[in-house]
């Protein structure tokens, strides 16, 4: 695998909801002309999903991997017929975020996609693996709880408060949109009475707004009042139909590091809409875009 080509990573454990992540990337690694890689980390604890079976048939480490190995030829097969894109595999071992995030690393991902809720992938994807991954990541990182979701990306939601690290997803949603073809609609929620901060806010939605109509990009901005930022950002996403939330890890709608903890649990596994997180950065990374169903 050249070190010029793209690459998406796609964290795999079997489970129906890891493949729908797999199948939500296909229209992405098309886009951005990337090749697909599925790893499986083994992590050797009660969680691993096939620790029964080591146990009764006591297999070695070298079985375990020809076991894990075919599966994921399997899969890498189905999806290369299905996508047409190169779909490469792995095998890890070691904690599962920190194994994720090395692979990201290694192999200069654009983004890493996970699935986060499912039979098994709940309990290994879910919680504290997911917002270490999507914390400590090199790259945005997509989740993907929803079982069913639209063809293409019609809406993307950006929400924005007045921190400045939140611009930096202005300009990925407007090139995510050039790809799609999306509508942006930018959203700040208030949960303030004081005027300044409101004017403040109002002043920015519209700076937004209209850097990107000139961009010829729809869009439209609106603020909403709540109490729980979280619920009413993901209450709203749901009343506008919107195909992707963007938001970021730090500094974000005044959560700071609560955002890191419950905030952000609450969003990525509260909402069936996928999630695209960022991390703030003092320069611009690389394309930010996410992948959607067939």
């Amino acid at each position: 695998m050249g070190s010029q080509k793209n690459h998406i990573l796609v964290p795999v454990d079997f489970s129906e909801q890891s493949l729908i992540a797999l199948s939500q990337s296909y229209n992405l690694a098309r886009l951005t002309k990337s090749e697909i890689t599925l790893i499986y980390v083994i992590d050797d604890d009660e969680h691993n999903p096939l620790s029964f079976f080591l146990k009764s048939k006591k297999q070695n480490k070298k079985a375990l991997e020809k076991n894990i190995k075919e599966k994921l030829s399997d899969i890498a097969s189905n999806a290369f017929h299905k996508s047409g894109v190169k779909t490469n595999t792995m095998i890890s071992y070691g904690k599962i975020y920190d194994e994720i995030n090395a692979a990201a690393k290694k192999l200069k991902c654009s983004f890493i996609i996970m699935g986060t809720s499912g039979s098994v992938g709940i309990k290994r994807f879910i919680g504290s693996n997911a917002l270490r991954v999507i914390r400590e990541a090199p790259c945005p990182v997509i989740t993907i709880k929803g079982k069913k979701h639209r063809f293409g990306c019609q809406l993307i939601l950006l929400p924005l408060d007045l921190t400045k690290e939140t611009r930096q997803k202005v300009n990925k949603a407007i090139e995510l949109a050039t790809y799609f073809g999306s509508a942006i609609k930018v959203v700040s929620v208030v949960t303030t009475s004081d005027e300044f901060i409101v004017n403040k806010l109002n002043r920015q939605l519209n700076q937004v707004k209209n850097f990107i109509d000139e961009r010829e990009i729809i869009c439209t901005a609106e603020m909403i009042k709540g109490d729980d930022v979280a619920e009413e950002l993901m209450k709203y996403a749901k009343q506008v139909k919107a195909d992707l939330i963007m938001i970021m890890t730090q500094e974000e709608m005044n959560w700071t590091k609560r955002f890191i903890g419950s905030a952000a649990q609450e969003v990525i596994n509260g909402t069936d809409i996928p999630v695209l997180t960022i991390r703030p950065t003092e320069q611009s990374t690389s394309i930010v875009v996410t992948p959607f169903s067939y």
